[in-house]
């Protein structure tokens, strides 16, 4: 069965983990909700969020969970981040994303070390690390890469699981706008 002959999922028996920031977040779940998708937004004590439709409000306890060393997350990434309490609440929640979410589809930039930009690359690390779909929207190359076998593939993706993450850059340009309606568009009957 090719690609394009693969059933396409029940939206109503999915569900987009997500963030729900100003940006992809926001727009993954505008796209969800037309398409008839599930949504929880992760959130914590003082995020600010544009999209608050399904919040779940992380309690301390469970902020924990998703804790790990900023020195760990900087190597990771390859960078240095000057505000790293404000970043580790979010670093904790994008572990809940991921770690309910099977399949993870980022919109942003990848990086020439492999890496993606941003915060939106501790999603794409901890999937790559957990061994989940990895897709990201390259904004600068207008194009969506699959993770596989270590290295980035020119794909066209279709969410293919119950369970998945959308999030990304809060810097979304049109171009990226389109590519995450098409990825329901290519995955859902409407609703």
């Amino acid at each position: 069965m090719t690609h394009s002959e693969r059933k396409k999922l029940d939206p109503s028996k999915c569900t987009l983990y997500s963030g729900g920031l100003r940006g992809a977040e926001a727009e993954f779940g505008r796209i969800a909700e037309e398409f008839g998708v599930n949504e929880v937004n992760f959130s914590y004590k003082g995020h600010q969020m544009e999209r608050v439709k399904d919040v779940r409000v992380l309690s301390e306890e469970e902020l924990q969970q998703g804790d790990i060393s900023m020195t760990i997350v900087s190597k990771r990434l390859g960078k240095k981040f000057s505000q790293a309490e404000r970043i580790r609440r979010v670093i904790q929640s994008i572990f809940h994303m991921v770690n309910n979410g099977y399949q993870i589809f980022a919109i942003g930039w990848i990086n020439e070390d492999g890496t993606v930009k941003g915060g939106t690359g501790w999603a794409v690390e901890l999937g790559k690390f957990f061994n989940r779909p990895v897709h990201v929207f390259d904004q600068d190359r207008n194009k969506w890469f699959t993770w596989k076998g270590g290295v980035w593939v020119e794909d066209t993706p279709r969410i293919e699981y119950d369970t998945f993450v959308g999030t990304g850059t809060r810097y979304l340009s049109d171009e990226g706008k389109k590519a995450i309606r098409e990825l329901f568009e290519r995955s859902f009957e409407r609703a």
